[in-house]
Parts: structure tokens; sequence; C-alpha cells
């Protein structure tokens, strides 16, 4: 029997902020580098990210059947949707739903490559769906043999921002290929991030997240790390924005993350209220950052002579 909850469950709609936030970033560079916008080409991005949040939560969801089974240690942010754990929904289900997203996902792709005269489309849902596989399926299967970090650091720092720009500029030639770089690490910190709450059963299953291969406090102190790195190369993001306009921009995430390190030798995944804070500072910290450069841009882009 259809059980709309449980479907609303699967779909982990909190989890859309980390494909929405790159992806207005990526419109927001085009209109400050180009002066490109469509309110059309913005719904039809948002569909996108919509429709690639399905694939990839329930991708996740079959692949770590098993090991979100054993897990006790979840929160919201990580540990799957619990709907495979509680008996809501099939596995099977959830595959072929993912498929279905696909499908739903190319068919968008092609409208907009046909009907907006943005041919490459596709090809940005080849390059997701093929990060979504590496991730989760054989032979790579890098959630698991280790590099999850890098892979979901090209998908949200690289992939959406490059078709968020691409969608409304209608080509590449103007993006600022260094920008790329913090948003790169900001995509990075969020897998470091969501692993935190899960090593307890990631270990049990071999499964080599970066906080179980590094240890749980150097997986911290690492987010912390490449966070502020990524903060403080604003100007790569935004034009003509000198040290003083880095550091304005910087200073709210900044502050952030100075609130979340006093969990820093504390907020093991044992200590479930505590690791929940720190990923909700250290999170949030990483999305305001990318939400301040996207208002600066789009000030830019008024701006533009």
């Amino acid at each position: 029997m259809f059980d709309p909850a449980a479907w609303l469950q699967a779909s982990r709609p909190l989890a859309q902020v980390n494909l929405v936030v790159p992806l207005w970033l990526g419109q927001a560079l085009a209109f400050a580098y180009t002066g490109a916008f469509s309110l059309g080409t913005l719904y039809a991005a948002h569909m996108f990210a919509a429709l690639l949040l399905l694939v990839i939560v329930f991708s996740n969801d079959y692949a770590d059947r098993d090991t979100d089974a054993a897990n006790t240690t979840y929160n919201e942010f990580s540990g799957g949707s619990r709907v495979l754990p509680d008996g809501r929904l099939r596995p099977g289900e959830l595959r072929d739903a993912a498929w279905l997203a696909l499908v739903g996902l190319l068919g968008l792709s092609l409208y907009l490559a046909f009907g907006s005269c943005r041919p490459w489309t596709p090809g940005f849902v080849a390059a997701a769906a093929l990060l979504v596989w590496i991730y989760n399926f054989p032979p790579l299967r890098l959630a698991y043999r280790g590099g999850g970090e890098v892979v979901q650091g090209l998908g949200t720092g690289v992939v959406l921002p490059l078709l968020g720009f691409y969608v409304q500029a209608g080509s590449l030639a103007a993006f600022p290929w260094l920008a790329l770089a913090p948003l790169f690490l900001l995509g990075a910190v969020g897998n470091i991030l969501t692993s935190l709450p899960d090593v307890p059963s990631d270990r049990a299953a071999g499964k080599r997240s970066y906080p179980v291969r590094r240890g749980q406090f150097v997986a911290r102190r690492h987010s912390l790390e490449l966070l502020v790195m990524a903060a403080l190369m604003g100007g790569l993001v935004v034009p003509g924005l000198g040290a003083v306009g880095v550091a304005l921009l910087a200073a709210p995430a900044l502050a952030l993350v100075a609130r979340s390190v006093a969990l820093l030798g504390s907020a093991d995944a044992e200590q479930r209220d505590e690791c929940r804070r720190f990923i909700l500072l250290v999170a949030g910290a990483g999305h305001l950052q990318c939400v301040l450069w996207s208002l600066a841009l789009v000030v830019v882009g008024f701006l533009r002579p």
C-alpha cells in the first residue's frame, strides 16, 4: 500500500539545502559575471535539484541498507532516512524510485537542452549520476573504500555551481574557475560532518569514511580548518572583493566556527547531542558562507555597467 508519509521521509527534504545552496551560488556567479538571469531558469534549476536529491537519497538508502540497520547513533543529518530499517519501504522500491527520478532528471535536462538552448545540460546529469554510482556502488564504491568526501566535494562544490552558471549564462566561457577551490572544500566538509554520527556502525561495517580513517577528533578538527580556509578564499568567488570584504563576508561563518570549538574535544558519535550540535554549527557556517557570497554576487551583478 502506498504510504505518502514514508516516501516523504525517504526524500529527506532537509537535505535539499545541500544542493540548493551551491546551485543558487552558481546562478549568482552567472549574474555577477555575465548579467544573465531568468526566473524561469531558476525554477527549472531547482526542479533539477529536487530530482537529483531523490536520486541521491534513494540510492544512498539502498546502498547503505545493511549499515543503516545496525546504526544506533544516527541523527537527522546521517544514517539514511530510516525507512528501510523501520520497515516502512522495501529496498527494491527505493532502487526503482531512484531510477525513476533519474529518468525524470534526464527528461528535464533534455527540455533545458532543446527548449532553452542549453545543449550540455544532459552532460551534467551524466556527471551527477556517475558520481552517485562511484560513491555508492561497485566497483569503486568510494563511500566504503575511502574518498567519499572527494566525491561529494566534486558533486556539490563543482558540478552544481557549474550547472547553475551554465543554465543561466548559456556558456561556461566567463566562469571564474578558481572559485571552485573554496566550493570544493565546503562540499568535502559537508561529507565529513554527516559521517561523524555514523562512526560506530561504519567502523563495524568496514566503511572507511573520513572520521573512521582519521579518527573522530581529527575529522572534526579538519572540518573546521577546511571551512576556515574556504571562508578566507572569498576573493576567488566574489570579483573585486578585497581583504576587508573577504573578512566581512567570512565573519558570520567564522563566528559559528568559533562557537563549535568548545565541542571539538567531546562531540563523538556516542555523545549524540553534542555531535548533533557540532554538525549544526559547522554545517550552518558553510551554508551561511555560501549564502553571503551569493548575496554579494547579486549586488555585483546589479552594479555591472
